[in-house]
């Protein structure tokens, strides 16, 4: 069985600077409106209480949005990215409401509620067209998971606060992380 992906993100290392966001967006060439990642800081311009973290799709293992999806347009591949196809997502927005995270995004609000072809982060795994082909550039922007890289976001993080890869190796890493915290070395 291949490995299952994860993304880590370090709230003691996020410095909101906001590399994540404009790299994914920039890297898959969204339109202005849609944020594959987001950062958010919690309670902003509270001293010793501000928190800032990179939020997106978290690829679950249950995934919500493909369980309420009418469509089946959602699909999980064996290394636990979940991926949609764009051809077949009417828009609904059903999606949207099942994520506790906020990652499905919608490039309009049109008459009746057509929204278009929802768009989340796909984990630089692309989409269901050939690897590395034209369409699958256009609708689902890059396909480094392919190329053998770390997702685009994760790759610019400064401080590493933003971490992917297999789930044990996540894991291992966050202990780490948790053990030496507040440990000078």
């Amino acid at each position: 069985m291949p490995a299952r992906l994860k993304f880590y993100v370090d709230v003691e290392r996020c410095i909101a600077c906001y590399g994540c966001q404009v790299a994914c967006s920039s890297a898959h060439e969204v339109p202005v409106q849609i944020n594959r990642r987001k950062v958010i800081t919690l309670n902003e311009g509270i001293e010793g209480q501000e928190v800032s973290s990179s939020i997106a799709c978290q690829h679950c293992t249950d995934a919500p949005c493909a369980q309420v999806c009418p469509v089946q347009c959602f699909y999980i591949r064996t290394d636990g990215v979940v991926l949609h196809d764009k051809d077949k997502c009417i828009g609904c927005g059903y999606c949207l409401y099942a994520c506790p995270f906020g990652a499905p995004q919608f490039p309009r609000d049109g008459a009746f509620g057509i929204k278009g072809a929802m768009d989340k982060c796909t984990m630089c795994a692309g989409g269901p067209e050939p690897t590395f082909s034209h369409e699958e550039l256009h609708k689902y922007g890059q396909n480094r998971i392919a190329e053998g890289k770390v997702p685009m976001c994760a790759a610019i993080c400064c401080t590493n606060a933003l971490i992917v890869g297999d789930a044990s190796r996540v894991s291992e890493v966050y202990r780490k992380r948790v053990l030496t915290r507040g440990v000078s070395l």
